[in-house]
């Protein structure tokens, strides 16, 4: 499939996991990246990893930083002339799982800059090109998290439920001018924001228990969200907006209360 051909897509936290999945999957397609993150070292891994040919540039910025966005994305029109695919993939969990009588109002805040703050703040610049295009399309990666409790810490939880409201709230608000705007809520996927998780489950010798809460009894693959992202990125989806995707193989399918799959 050449489903992005003569298409600009611009991939936040595109330096490893999910983000890099997909920048290697909307190139394959025939897209032109920008890809963006704060690991300079991840950019230059994920464009090594790009098939050969392709056209991609890098910047690293802040998402929670408005002028940092807003420059990322006027350089993006400045060097390719259009921008077609926001992908607001950039993530952090903070590794903080304290209830809510510890929690920290500085852990909350870094939390929900990068992952609320960061979405809103290239939606609303991402828009205003697509507007005077046409169009375009908005994917934003939240998390069965922000569906039900058990999968990451409060603030976490908290951030990606917004991720999935604000991603219904924007549809609503961008439909009119032909920009849809979609999420995709992973569940158990391998990346380097759960690797702890995958670390400690491998050295106590519990990875056959990684993902055997889901309907699939299996975890994740970054290809398999990127797959998701890329279809709700392209004209295969051109009926779908204010959507949230679970991609977690059927994780919230069911009650999934402890004890309750073997």
């Amino acid at each position: 499939m050449q489903r992005f051909i003569n298409k600009v897509a611009l991939i936040t936290g595109a330096g490893s996991g999910i983000g890099r999945a997909t920048a290697v999957r909307l190139a394959a397609e025939g897209a032109r990246l920008m890809l963006v993150d704060r690991n300079e070292d991840g950019l230059r891994q994920t464009l090594e990893q790009l098939p050969a040919g392709s056209d991609a540039r890098s910047m690293l910025v802040d998402v929670a930083d408005e002028a940092a966005v807003q420059d990322c994305v006027e350089q993006t029109i400045a060097a390719f002339g259009q921008l077609d695919v926001l992908c607001n993939n950039a993530g952090i969990a903070g590794g903080d799982y304290s209830t809510v009588q510890d929690q920290s109002l500085e852990t909350w805040q870094k939390i929900i800059g990068v992952n609320l703050y960061g979405v809103m703040l290239f939606s609303k610049y991402a828009s205003r090109q697509m507007e005077k295009q046409g169009g375009g399309a908005i994917v934003n990666t939240a998390s069965v998290a922000g569906i039900r409790s058990g999968a990451g810490g409060n603030a976490y939880s908290a951030s990606k439920a917004g991720v999935i409201n604000f991603t219904m709230t924007s549809a609503c608000d961008l439909g009119g001018l032909n920009i849809r705007v979609n999420a995709v809520c992973p569940g158990l996927v391998e990346t380097g924001m759960t690797k702890p998780v995958f670390d400690y489950a491998r050295a106590n010798n519990k990875e056959a228990k990684l993902g055997a809460r889901c309907e699939l009894r299996r975890f994740g693959r970054p290809e398999e969200i990127a797959a998701a992202i890329a279809f709700l990125a392209s004209d295969d989806a051109s009926y779908i907006t204010g959507q949230a995707l679970a991609v977690d193989g059927g994780n919230t399918a069911s009650l999934n209360l402890p004890g309750m799959k073997v």
